[in-house]
């Protein structure tokens, strides 16, 4: 959900327990850097801040989505999220023998727990529903959402250690690419520099070291696609992970459809000359900043996504772009009014508690714009109507 940057002197003051947990997680990073001779990568600090074992922002028993947590995602901003996509899941499964549907990163398991009431009203159900989740404590507490909420349906639910071979399905990701750790870098007359992370006597400061071939390779390439080079103190990210993880999600996809959901947009927009810092967000109770070394282990960090790596390590993958679109315009195509048939037969507080969720899920201030969804297919599926209009896969 999108929320005001606020500067560090705004921000909330962390509890007592989340302060010694931050503490346990810098000297678990000033080990690693003293080990690394002085400095690390930011994608490594980020490794680290996010998913270290036992200590990072995702693998601790902390609260994390919702109001009680440090941001709310789509599927617990409302239900109606949720019911739209299991409406083109449920397309694409009656196309599909034995279809079944995989999520990547479950969360708090809300997305999970919605999608298959919908797909139970609809008389849609996959064989499995698959959950790949690499955070225990997150695993636990889908476990318990899920068994609670849904027991009819919980012995279709399995969860994974791994992407499955020769998966026949829909495969879901909510806000999943953009926690991937991502590159630093700033671009100099001559050269492209890696932002390093050292240190200091009270925190962590940036560095700059010169690029590995790798992301010196990834900077020149976005200058080519773009058509110029990136000025003299240009700063900002690449995801050196994003082109891997689609390409593990395409090896895995027999048959189906991929429906990727986060905050992005394209390789253009995304490198644009008035985007001179990069696309880095941090979330903390709420509060948004650009601040990513500060509170490593109990803050998200994160970086808008780049959706035309997606489309590109898609296509050479062999998967066809079924569409890009803003979420508004899937909900609005997917089944969004369908969901609200019905709606002026309820109690007027709970209608206007819904035209409040279809505000915040849709108005281009709120989520409607920002957040986009891609889809990727291999097979022949029809009937995707989430893409049916305002498609905006040529700017990729």
């Amino acid at each position: 959900m999108q929320q005001e940057w606020q500067t560090i002197n705004e921000l909330p003051k962390p509890d007592d327990d989340s302060l010694a947990h931050c503490q346990k997680v810098c000297k678990s990073i000033r080990q690693a850097i003293d080990e690394a001779g002085g400095s690390i990568s930011f994608s490594q600090f980020m490794h680290l801040a996010l998913y270290s074992p036992g200590l990072g922002y995702y693998n601790v028993g902390t609260t994390k989505f919702g109001a009680a947590g440090d941001f709310i995602t789509a599927p617990e901003l409302s239900p109606l999220f949720s019911h739209v996509v299991a409406r083109q899941c449920s397309v694409a499964l009656g196309q599909l023998e034995k279809g079944q549907i995989l999520e990547l990163g479950a969360g708090n398991g809300r997305f999970a727990v919605e999608i298959l009431r919908k797909l139970a009203d609809l008389k849609s159900l996959p064989v499995r529903y698959l959950i790949l989740e690499t955070s225990a404590e997150l695993k636990a507490r889908q476990e318990e959402l899920l068994g609670e909420e849904l027991p009819d349906v919980y012995p279709k639910v399995e969860w994974l250690s791994q992407l499955p071979e020769k998966f026949v399905g829909v495969v879901i990701a909510n806000e999943v690419a953009d926690a991937l750790p991502i590159e630093r870098f700033e671009r100099t007359d001559n050269a492209v520099l890696q932002m390093h992370v050292t240190a200091n006597e009270t925190g962590f400061e940036w560095s700059r070291k010169p690029a590995p071939e790798i992301l010196k390779i990834a900077v020149k390439k976005i200058e080519a696609d773009i058509g110029k080079v990136l000025p003299r103190g240009y700063q900002s990210e690449v995801s050196l992970a994003l082109p891997d993880w689609i390409g593990q999600i395409a090896n895995c996809l027999h048959n189906g459809l991929v429906l990727l959901f986060d905050y992005g947009v394209s390789r253009r927009e995304y490198y644009s000359h008035d985007r001179n810092q990069g696309w880095l967000r941090c979330h903390l109770r709420h509060h948004a900043h650009n601040e990513p070394l500060i509170y490593p282990g109990i803050q998200d960090v994160t970086s808008w996504v780049d959706f035309t790596a997606i489309a590109e390590s898609a296509t050479y993958h062999d998967l066809d772009v079924t569409g890009y679109v803003t979420q508004a315009h899937f909900l609005i195509n997917g089944g969004l009014e369908e969901e609200l048939i019905g709606i002026a037969d309820l109690p007027v507080d709970d209608q206007f508690e819904l035209l409040r969720q279809v505000k915040l899920l849709t108005l281009p201030g709120e989520m409607g714009e920002n957040f986009k969804c891609i889809g990727l297919n291999r097979g022949s599926l029809t009937g995707i109507t989430a893409f049916s209009s305002i498609d905006r896969a040529h700017v990729l």
